[in-house]
């Protein structure tokens, strides 16, 4: 099992605590030392107020920001976790991709997402009622562009005429692929489209507010991962996407060191390989040092990889 880090570069209220440069290039650094996989990134470019003052998060730049980690660390792996995929033309994600991966020596992960606030859609001129169509769209027209070879794509509302990326990304085909959402209509495109599904657990509020099928517990998980085999099953992919999920726990479940533990060996028994931590603090200390407790008594104790 390998665990990712969610950052806290999404805490405006401690002022440079977390928003800053020395933040960056000292809490990335601590994450790789501590020997955990990669970290994780949000992306709300332009959320309402409204979504804001009721509970929602800000988010910086993905691609900035893991740029800025890929900077100052060696192995971390970089994961949107996740970037919905119909806010951006393809071929402007392809080329930040691209550029990301390769010169972080391949550590990109993509994790996507179709989104959920009508607010944001509306404000970045992309069409809401459409994201699942656009998804499939853009997934088909990422692929073709991260190619490295000359392509031709037309899609809804713009066209790609004989064009080059180069370079490419450095992992190829392209970074994995990580299909975020707990929808069968996003379960099946995880198999048709993607390396990996990338649910994520919710309470009831949270299925609601991201119209998505509520997941908070590990027998929902075993449930939809055999929708996700029974799919794999009917196209005829003989070997299924990996699993990772978003997070160890559903929202506010309170958990010991312990129980994380068990927790995560619930989750290798079904066959997740990544899931992700979020370390609690309001300031930079304290999220450090819940870090580097959650390490030493839970990472340290997980079992290691076999060196062939």
């Amino acid at each position: 099992m390998k665990i990712n880090v969610v950052l806290p570069f999404d805490n405006l209220n401690a002022g440079d605590e977390f928003m800053s440069l020395e933040a960056i290039t000292s809490i990335a650094p601590f994450i790789e030392r501590l020997g955990f996989n990669g970290v994780n990134v949000t992306d709300h470019p332009c959320p309402s107020a409204k979504w804001l003052d009721n509970g929602g998060h800000y988010a910086q730049d993905p691609f900035v920001v893991l740029s800025m980690v890929a900077a100052c660390t060696q192995q971390l792996k970089l994961c949107t976790g996740i970037l919905v995929l119909p806010y951006r033309n393809p071929f402007i994600t392809a080329r930040a991709i691209a550029s990301l991966d390769y010169l972080s020596n391949g550590r990109l992960m993509m994790g996507f997402g179709a989104g959920y606030m009508k607010g944001e859609y509306y404000a970045l001129g992309a069409d809401f009622e459409a994201r699942n169509d656009t998804m499939d769209e853009y997934l088909q027209a990422l692929k073709l562009a991260l190619s490295g070879e000359d392509f031709s794509f037309k899609g809804t509302g713009y066209e790609a005429r004989n064009c080059r990326i180069l370079p490419t990304s450095k992992q190829r085909p392209h970074p994995p692929f990580l299909m975020g959402g707990n929808s069968p209509r996003a379960m099946r495109r995880a198999a048709e489209l993607a390396d990996a599904w990338y649910p994520f657990f919710t309470a009831p509020v949270i299925s609601a507010t991201a119209r998505t099928a509520q997941i908070n517990s590990i027998a929902d998980l075993a449930k939809a991962k055999q929708y996700l085999l029974n799919h794999c099953e009917k196209i005829n992919r003989q070997e299924p996407p990996f699993l990772m999920t978003g997070s160890i726990k559903a929202p506010g479940e309170q958990l010991s060191h312990a129980q994380y533990l068990d927790k995560i060996g619930q989750l290798a028994d079904l066959g997740v390989s990544v899931t992700c931590y979020v370390p609690q603090g309001d300031t930079r200390q304290a999220w450090c040092d819940d870090l580097q407790q959650f390490a030493e008594e839970v990472l340290n104790k997980l079992p290691k990889e076999k060196t062939p």
